[in-house]
């Protein structure tokens, strides 16, 4: 029985791979853990702004031109991306359930919608 236990241990290995490693192995007291995060401040002074040109957009001027990306069509009802709008109201819509909604809103109703979304236009 002695010598059956002797070879089972061997085989065994003293580490599991699977086995969750502990901070305090992987991370000995002093050295770093990983990624740092650095703060705009530190960015700033290490990319050395203060050679670009000041018209080029970085990190210490906000001022940038405008997207020439076209903006994304938004429904008026439920905020969703909005691929359809009535050519009635010139409300934007998201789906058959909205377009019903829009339909049935009274004038009242689409003219708010419509000064919600800087498109005022008179109704006949």
């Amino acid at each position: 029985m002695e010598p059956e236990v002797v070879e089972a241990e061997l085989v065994l290995p003293s580490y599991f791979s699977f086995k969750r490693v502990q901070m305090y192995e992987k991370y000995p007291k002093g050295q770093a853990r990983g990624r740092h995060w650095k703060h705009l401040k530190q960015i700033i002074q290490a990319e050395n702004y203060q050679n670009y040109p000041p018209d080029e957009p970085n990190y210490v001027n906000i001022e940038s031109p405008p997207s020439m990306h076209p903006c994304k069509r938004i429904c008026d009802i439920t905020g969703f991306e909005a691929p359809y709008y009535d050519p009635r109201t010139n409300l934007r819509y998201a789906n058959t359930d909205v377009f019903k909604i829009v339909r049935s809103l009274p004038n009242d109703y689409v003219q708010r919608y419509l000064s919600l979304r800087n498109a005022q236009v008179v109704l006949k």
